[in-house]
């Protein structure tokens, strides 16, 4: 359990790291993205972007596990 935790605490920091970059392929443009701007106030909520990402992860454990 915990060389789990270390290796998601690892990715997480690696995305964070990387994310100038990955910000430059798209994600967090897709469609079904809400982006609402309203005066002083922002609501974002990706929904898309979500669900590419969870099934990314989802392909990639599945063949990691296999």
């Amino acid at each position: 359990m915990s060389r789990i935790l270390i290796a998601v605490g690892l990715l997480i920091a690696a995305i964070g790291l990387l994310w100038p970059w990955l910000g430059k392929l798209g994600l967090g443009r897709l469609p079904g993205d809400i982006l609402i701007e309203r005066g002083h106030f922002t609501f974002y909520a990706p929904i898309g972007t979500g669900i590419v990402i969870s099934l990314a992860l989802s392909l990639i454990l599945w063949l990691i596990n296999r």
